[in-house]
């Protein structure tokens, strides 16, 4: 069923939380709503849900307006960050109730349950109460008692975030799982990148009341609207530098790159500009190499598969990606280039990248 945002705006007394915000989600689609706090995602949710009600524009389910329309009647099924469950029943009666409040025959309900919790790997579970299952387990339930309604769009409300690290990428991947084998309409709010680029078909960028950017994933990783888009995604952050034309080149941070066709005459004209390049698209050597330019490596956070390098150079800090037996200490010289065809340009006075 499609969703669609018509110039919603939502106050808060003087606070606009959502700013004339117009955004259509196609049916079947996993759409992600990602930005810092406060900047209205969860507001998006509740207007969809019912929960709150518009101050002005329209929202539509399918073709119908439904402002005005009870959360009863909307058939739309919202998962919330603290799984929301009644520790008094089991597990059984948590994802049944839906459809008991529904006064949905037993028979179907049994069925449908079994079904649910079956996909979810809860069957040996429904006789337990909430307290006795794990937080992913608990997570599971609330899922599934949105699932057995069988509506025409799901809500979730960061419904990972209570997870610890292992459970929630575990727990990620039968998200995705399910919203490929369920085909709902599905809205997803959620502050982690990893789970908005993982889980959405296209992703809206909240900053405060406003969406910055709405595209798929990759799209806004390396063709982002702003400085506030490339900075919001992607860990570790962008590197933004400060960068000029000089000589017929770009200088950054002591290194010299060509200019990428068709913006000559763009970056030209601002002389001063801020180049963005991403921490994988920088390469380091740990030996004199033509055209790579030395700096002084500070910071190095070894996670494993690979190693985090925070280096200064001309002046500027810069964090690369590097191979995790990469032979470098702290304090020693590195020689680094960044990949000029994957770069990015920014305008220092209004953020906006400046594109061919």
């Amino acid at each position: 069923m499609k969703v669609q945002f018509d110039r919603v705006t939502k106050r808060f007394g003087s606070n606009a939380v959502l700013d004339e915000v117009s955004l259509e989600i196609e049916p079947g689609e996993c759409v992600v709503l990602l930005g810092p706090s406060g900047c209205g995602k969860t507001t998006m949710l509740r207007l969809v849900a019912g929960l709150e009600t518009p101050d002005s524009g329209r929202i539509l389910i399918g073709d119908r307006i439904v402002n005005d329309v009870p959360p009863a009647d909307r058939n739309v099924a919202m998962v919330f960050q603290n799984y929301a469950l009644y520790p008094h029943l089991s597990v059984y009666e948590n994802i049944a109730f839906p459809l008991i409040a529904r006064r949905t025959a037993v028979d179907e309900i049994r069925r449908r349950v079994n079904d649910v919790a079956s996909r979810l790997e809860l069957a040996s579970c429904l006789t337990r109460r909430p307290a006795q299952l794990s937080g992913g387990q608990q997570q599971r339930v609330a899922l599934a008692r949105a699932i057995v309604r069988n509506p025409v769009v799901y809500l979730m409300d960061e419904p990972l975030s209570n997870l610890d690290a292992q459970l929630r990428t575990q727990t990620r991947g039968e998200l995705k799982r399910l919203q490929q084998v369920l085909g709902t309409t599905t809205i997803h709010v959620t502050h982690d990148q990893a789970e908005a680029m993982t889980l959405g078909h296209r992703v809206a960028i909240l900053r405060a009341g406003r969406i910055e950017q709405f595209g798929a994933p990759l799209e806004l990783y390396r063709r982002p609207i702003n400085r506030f888009v490339a900075g919001f995604l992607g860990s570790p952050a962008i590197n933004i530098l400060p960068a000029s034309l000089t000589s017929g080149e770009i200088v950054a941070a002591g290194a010299r790159l060509r200019v990428p066709a068709g913006l000559r005459d763009a970056l030209g004209r601002i002389q001063k500009f801020e180049l963005g390049v991403r921490p994988e698209d920088v390469q380091l050597r740990v030996s004199p190499d033509p055209g790579a330019v030395e700096a002084r490596v500070e910071i190095l956070e070894a996670i494993g598969n690979e190693t985090i390098v925070t280096m200064t150079s001309a002046g500027d800090r810069i964090v690369a990606r590097a191979a995790a037996d990469l032979p470098i200490e702290a304090g020693h010289p590195v020689w680094f280039r960044m990949d000029d065809a994957k770069a990015v340009f920014f305008d220092p006075a209004s953020g906006t990248r400046i594109a061919p």
